[in-house]
């Protein structure tokens, strides 16, 4: 009985592998936490579309695969904003990595307790950010 169940899980699972494959974009730019990225997103309003662009440092990224987000932080008029983006979402026009952070942590959730210049992250100098 085990037997069966392992084949007939294997096969739902590359039968999802392949639906998911072909909504995952392929075209997204590596970056990681701690990096300043520029978020080019589409907004749709009524029957107009416009294009914004969303500056700030990764804080976080969760999931898999087609799940996969990732959280953006900055800071406007001395309030922190947030904003969840899945990555292969079909709304996200270009994710461009601005600068590196040196960081040692996988999440940055304790820069929300920070202000100021505190927030800023020591840079590094990497490949794949424009300023090196």
């Amino acid at each position: 009985m085990a037997k069966k169940d392992k084949t007939a899980t294997a096969s739902k699972t590359a039968l999802l592998d392949a639906v998911e494959s072909k909504s995952v974009n392929k075209k997204a730019p590596h970056f990681e936490i701690g990096d300043t990225v520029d978020v080019r997103y589409s907004i749709k309003e009524g029957d107009k579309e416009r294009v914004q662009v969303f500056t700030g440092t990764v804080i976080a990224r969760k999931g898999r695969g087609i799940n996969e987000n990732f959280t953006v932080r900055r800071i406007v008029e001395d309030e922190g904003v947030e904003r969840i983006f899945p990555l292969h979402s079909p709304n996200i026009i270009d994710i461009k990595p601005v600068r590196s952070g040196k960081v040692r942590r996988a999440k940055l959730y304790y820069l929300r307790k920070r202000t100021g210049k505190a927030v800023r992250l020591a840079q590094r100098h990497s490949d794949h950010t424009l300023s090196k």
